[in-house]
């Protein structure tokens, strides 16, 4: 790699002070989500019409602010350095091991303790069974396109990240039904291909394209400094682009969400749990084995997100579009934004704490 390219990527990955912008992020979530619900009722046309802008399942509205958020990542990527993120081996192990083979049965488990037994009084007991299963299928694929915003928010290693979701990818398209048929006790599973193959293209593959093209651009024309300007200026965009995605999500939801506020709440639960088990988990192991942090905050991040496009999809094919199942995972889609920035907050305030007590290998 030339000294130039070395320049860069170091200039590009180098993190500024936190802005006040940045400092008060909770704040602006609330009120976003305050804010989705409220224009929800108020204008409930338009975001039918927002809502209604979908292809396979994927809006693409929120499919736009995805871009936004996820560019000023992959703009850090410099191509000559993704040979090396084999040495990472062990970071991919733990996400892969909680993603795979903790996260889809422990959300199982879940379900069962609260929604079949302990909240079961307050929820309909025709929808027991399709609650259940659309947790499962929330927990069954990772997440594809909004682990690149978290990763950036942790400060991760932006190599590392996006040879895990490709990984995650090649996964679930050998996984995920096998997974889901075995949890569920469905002989068989129909998989909305389209779905999966479209948030691959229209997440992964034609962003990793633009921002190449764009980086390529920048560092021709202006060098390492170009880029650095550029993602600064970029800062403010994505978290505008995330702020205002939960205006949406919420937004979309508010009649459900002031239909059945208590089935919401109830369901939520699980998630949030599972969130925060399988991030910690991802978390402590990477800790455990030595990994450094700048790859250890996107492994949990990874560990605990979820694909809630494939699911919403999926729970719709199986269920049908009133089903419970379709609700669960819609629950996922409201509960994923905030409680991922939750655990974005604790995995930045728990570095000391990291970096004190491992030893990379």
């Amino acid at each position: 790699m030339s000294e130039s390219a070395v320049a860069a990527g170091s200039a590009a990955t180098r993190k500024p002070a936190m802005s006040v912008f940045e400092r008060f992020l909770t704040l602006w979530v609330a009120l976003c989500i305050i804010a989705g619900i409220a224009l929800g009722q108020m204008m409930p046309g338009l975001f039918h019409v927002i809502g209604d802008a979908t292809v396979a399942q994927v809006n693409l509205p929120v499919a736009v602010l995805v871009w936004l958020m996820i560019v000023p990542m992959l703009l850090k990527i410099d191509p000559a350095a993704l040979r090396e993120v084999g040495q990472h081996w062990r970071g991919i192990a733990s996400t892969v091991g909680v993603n795979w083979l903790i996260k889809p049965f422990s959300m199982a488990l879940l379900a069962w303790i609260f929604v079949a037994h302990l909240f079961r009084p307050w929820l309909p007991a025709e929808q027991i069974s399709s609650y259940t299963a659309g947790l499962i299928l929330l927990a069954a694929a990772p997440c594809t396109a909004m682990v690149f915003v978290w990763s950036n928010l942790v400060d991760g290693e932006p190599h590392f990240t996006l040879s895990q979701v490709a990984l995650n990818d090649t996964i679930m398209v050998f996984a995920f039904a096998p997974i889901v048929a075995l949890l569920l006790g469905l002989s068989s599973i129909t998989v909305p291909w389209n779905t999966l193959i479209l948030s691959v293209v229209l997440y992964i593959a034609v962003p990793v394209v633009v921002a190449q093209l764009w980086r390529r651009m920048l560092l021709m024309h202006g060098g390492s400094a170009a880029l650095v300007r550029t993602l600064r200026r970029l800062g403010p965009l994505s978290l505008s682009a995330l702020l205002l995605t939960l205006v949406l999500l919420f937004g979309l939801q508010g009649e459900q969400i002031m239909r059945q506020p208590v089935v919401i709440a109830l369901l939520a639960v699980p998630i949030v749990i599972q969130v925060y088990f399988n991030a910690g988990l991802a978390y402590w192991l990477n800790w455990k084995l030595g990994v450094e942090w700048c790859v250890a905050g996107p492994s949990a991040l990874i560990g605990a997100s979820n694909f809630f496009e494939l699911a919403v999809a999926t729970a719709i094919a199986l269920f049908g579009f009133q089903s419970g199942a379709a609700l669960s995972t819609v629950v996922g889609v409201l509960v994923e934004v905030p409680v991922m920035l939750s655990v974005v907050h604790i995995v930045r305030r728990s570095r000391w704490w990291y970096e004190k007590g491992s030893h990379p290998a």
